[in-house]
Parts: structure tokens; sequence; C-alpha cells
């Protein structure tokens, strides 16, 4: 991976990576993606927690675009966004294809050394 690339990667990836770094988010992904598009009444009936709090954590992964919402009737209606999922598991397996790769190397600098 180039430098340029890198810091491309990771200005773009820390906030969806930051935004999946918390329990309830991951929660709440876990919901969507196994659920469909819920309404907040909805996300929030199985949770331990106020609406408003599920709408600020909901708002957080929105703004990293792992879900969007839209209006239906006087409910806020939110999806996940897939792509963005996509996104960071083609980085997560290019990273470890890189350390797969560094690991080979060393297995046969040592095996090299015996």
């Amino acid at each position: 991976m180039s430098t340029p690339e890198l810091s491309a990667f990771l200005t773009a990836s820390a906030p969806l990576f930051a935004a999946l770094g918390d329990e309830t988010r991951l929660r709440l992904v876990q919901r969507l993606c196994d659920d469909g598009p819920l309404s907040i009444t909805r996300l929030s009936s199985e949770a331990q927690m106020t609406r408003q709090a599920i709408t600020k954590h909901l708002e957080v992964l929105e703004g990293a675009g792992v879900v969007s919402d839209r209006r239906a009737g006087r409910e806020r209606v939110w999806r996940l966004e897939p792509y963005r999922l996509e996104e960071a598991r083609y980085w997560l397996e290019r990273i470890s294809q890189e350390w797969d790769a560094a690991i080979e190397r060393l297995r046969a600098h040592v095996e090299e050394r015996e």
C-alpha cells in the first residue's frame, strides 16, 4: 500500500472504525442487518436506553456513512448502507493479506537461517 493510498484510507476510514468501535452502535448495525430498515421506535424497543440515546448513536453511524434515514410519516426509518461496511471489509482484508505476506517472509527468513 503506497503512502498516499494509506493516508487516504486512514482519513476516510477513521470515522467509520470509530463509529463501529462502540458496542451499542454495533448492536444497532446488527439489528438493521438482521431485520432490515427499522423505525426508531422499533430500534429502541429492545434497548435498555432512551430513544434520544439511540438517536444519538444512529447519528454517529450516519455521520460515518453506515446508516441513512428517511421520513415515513412522523417516524424516521433507518437503514444500513452496506457499501460502507464493504469498504471496511475490503481494507481489513487487504491489511490482513499484507500481514500474511510479512509473516510468510519472516517464516522463510527464519527457515533460511536454520
